[in-house]
């Protein structure tokens, strides 16, 4: 069983987002860094209040842990990708416009999906309207 598990099965995810280094979206470094300038550049005859930085540090926090989160979804999602596209080989599949068919010899999982590669050698991208059937 060869299976090619390049990339992320969803690109579209907000962990696939977070983790590509999107410049329009703020990631754990940076809001330490936008903390850790605010404070060296705050005014000292007007300090901010402890609350403030309390309210900072929570916010600072949770965009911790939903970054860990969003890493630990998306890890569950390429293992259930890969768990369904195992169930595929050795069955039958036809194609989405019927025009391809065969028995499915090898998985393989790139960014924009799943891909089966059948024994002829001919590629079916595993999408909706394929159909999938027990090998003979």
């Amino acid at each position: 069983m060869a299976i090619d598990f390049t990339a992320p099965v969803n690109s579209n995810t907000n962990a696939n987002k977070a983790a590509t280094g999107s410049k329009t979206q703020v990631d754990y470094q940076s809001f330490l860094k936008l903390l850790m300038a605010q404070m060296k550049n705050q005014d000292p005859t007007k300090p901010m209040e402890s609350t403030e930085y309390v309210a900072q540090l929570a916010t600072f926090s949770q965009v911790e842990q939903s970054v860990q989160m969003n890493a630990r979804l998306d890890q569950i999602l390429q293992s259930s990708a890969l768990a369904q596209a195992d169930a595929l080989i050795g069955r039958n599949i036809t194609s989405a416009d019927g025009k391809t068919s065969g028995t499915v010899t090898e998985v393989r999982l790139a960014k924009d999906g799943v891909t089966a590669v059948l024994a002829d050698g001919k590629t079916v991208a595993v999408v909706a309207g394929v159909k999938v059937k027990a090998a003979a």
